[in-house]
């Protein structure tokens, strides 16, 4: 028999190569997901002030938001003036 490691989920496979078969499989042993609390918890809170950051230049983007839409909506404007549609294009089954 011989070892063999995943290089999917890095878990240890025993292969017997008389038959090809997986005889033993043992899946790579994951670290806990909090060792200390107080450092989770301070962690958390961390990321409670950035989603408020987040969230109070969102929200200020969005007041902001109608008002670059008039600008934008005005400069286009302006541009259509100075330069007047001639026309329907032509496209390429009106050349035939």
């Amino acid at each position: 028999m011989f070892e063999v490691q995943c290089p999917c989920c890095e878990a240890t496979l025993k292969i017997d190569p008389d038959t090809r078969a997986v005889i033993s499989h043992k899946q790579k042993e994951k670290p806990p997901a909090v060792e200390d609390l107080a450092t989770a918890v301070a962690r958390l809170r961390g990321e409670e002030a950035r989603r408020d950051e987040v969230f109070r230049k969102s929200l200020a983007e969005q007041k902001t938001h109608h008002e670059v839409l008039a600008k934008k909506f005005d400069e286009l404007f302006k541009q259509a003036k100075e330069k007047p549609d001639t026309g329907r294009p032509i496209r390429d089954i009106d050349l035939d």
